[in-house]
């Protein structure tokens, strides 16, 4: 164990910290298991070595109801999240892996797609709230891969980049996906689309739909993501967007 609040461990990961950065070359942080030391101990470190990057892993259970599922509301879960980024500096660098959006969507793509839709109309995750802060992903390392303690629905990976690529938020892919699934093109041609169009981490999400089979919304005005098995979607698409992505069940216009 590593003893945070001892200042001699502070000092010396400190300057471990500013090597990395400046004779190696990294320009960000990962903290790791976020959740085992304070917010105030992560700032220390954030403020000392000033990267330009920095996400934290605050992994905690999700509110589940009596039937095993995940409840609408999860305002406590990433209100967790905020907390944490606020403590350390909310203008700072600092964002968190929004688990929230994560749980959510795991749940969402088999057949409960109004689940992406909060109450208040938004998206229900942490990019619900602040999307400037929120690093969204569809699996890593610990959720997916050989360890697979949260795996996403493996038929249905696609329809979380989707999402993530076209939403607000900082999306990040995960390397088993890109590298190893043959999903390269596919993931490709959606952050295409979001560079093309400039979609950033603030972008403006407006939800069309949000039914059990379909799920639509306009990120900017500019691209319009649809998942689901629904095809019938004809008459919610403005005239002039043409189709840039598509997959199973999902497309981007």
């Amino acid at each position: 164990d590593i003893d945070h609040l001892n200042l001699r461990v502070q000092k010396e990961l400190v300057e471990w910290l500013n090597w990395l950065k400046a004779d190696i070359g990294f320009d960000g942080w990962r903290f790791d298991f976020a959740k085992g030391y304070s917010a105030d101990v992560a700032k220390i470190y954030i403020d000392r070595s000033e990267p330009s990057f920095a996400v934290a892993e605050i992994w905690t259970s999700l509110a589940y109801g009596g039937d095993g599922k995940p409840n609408l509301n999860q305002d406590q879960h990433r209100q967790e999240l905020v907390n944490w980024v606020d403590k350390v500096g909310g203008k700072g660098p600092a964002t968190t892996f929004d688990f929230t959006t994560k749980g959510i969507l795991n749940v969402a793509v088999e057949g409960e797609l109004w689940r992406l839709r909060g109450t208040d109309g938004k998206a229900p995750g942490m990019i619900g709230w602040r999307p400037a802060k929120a690093v969204t992903f569809v699996d890593n390392h610990d959720t997916g891969s050989t360890q697979h303690m949260w795996p996403f629905p493996s038929d249905r990976v696609m329809q979380g980049y989707a999402y993530i690529l076209t939403h607000p938020g900082t999306p990040c892919i995960f390397y088993d996906h890109f590298f190893d699934w043959g999903l390269k093109e596919e993931i490709d041609r959606l952050v295409s689309v979001r560079t093309r169009h400039g979609i950033h981490s603030k972008s403006k999400l407006q939800i069309i739909e949000a039914d059990a089979d379909l799920y639509l919304a306009e990120i900017d005005g500019k691209v319009i993501v649809k998942l689901g098995p629904r095809y019938d979607v004809g008459n919610l698409i403005p005239g002039g967007f043409k189709v840039a992505a598509h997959g199973n069940d999902y497309a981007v216009w």
